[in-house]
């Protein structure tokens, strides 16, 4: 297949599937994705090497634009992840840089970026301290440390990254 007329898609699958469908893709002869995460896994006896997919419930295909709506019929398969009311696109370049990333690394993370990063000035959403405002100073997980000036003095608080949004200067 011409590779200038295709396009890389993320389908989102059915939660565990993700390994099923990109071996039913293969099967069917559409070029798909699944990256794999290296993983040691422990039990009680031993420790293992396991291959996870880094994306939970995602494959990537690479179809033709007339042809894509054929990816859909594959078991497993719930829908394309739109973005702007269509099936979004993705470029090769992110492709590559994440099989070349996965190639360098093994337990990699995946965080969602909420728009909020370091040094960054944010508002608290809820809580005590609603309306307030301060600068980010560290994201760990699902936490970020915010400092907030008063009276002179710097206060450093702890709180959910749902909880803070960032301020557009």
């Amino acid at each position: 297949m011409n590779k200038k007329n295709t396009f890389w898609y993320a389908v989102y699958t059915k939660p565990r599937w993700e390994k099923k469908v990109a071996a039913l893709f293969t099967e069917k002869g559409i070029e798909n994705y699944c990256p794999l995460n290296k993983v040691i896994k422990q039990w009680s006896d031993r420790k293992k090497m396991v291959l996870e997919p880094l994306f939970k419930s995602y494959v990537f295909v690479r179809v033709a634009e007339k042809e894509k709506w054929a990816v859909t019929a594959v078991s497993g398969v719930l829908n394309y992840v739109y973005w702007l009311g269509k099936p979004a696109t993705i470029k090769d370049e992110e492709i590559i840089t994440i099989k070349k990333f996965l190639k360098e690394f093994t337990d990699v993370q995946v965080e969602q970026c909420r728009g909020l990063q370091v040094n960054t000035a944010v508002r608290v959403k809820q809580g005590v301290l609603m309306n307030y405002q301060g600068i980010l100073v560290e994201v760990t997980g699902n936490k970020a440390k915010v400092k907030i000036e008063s009276m002179g003095l710097n206060l450093f608080a702890q709180f959910e990254t749902s909880n803070l949004e960032a301020l557009i200067p």
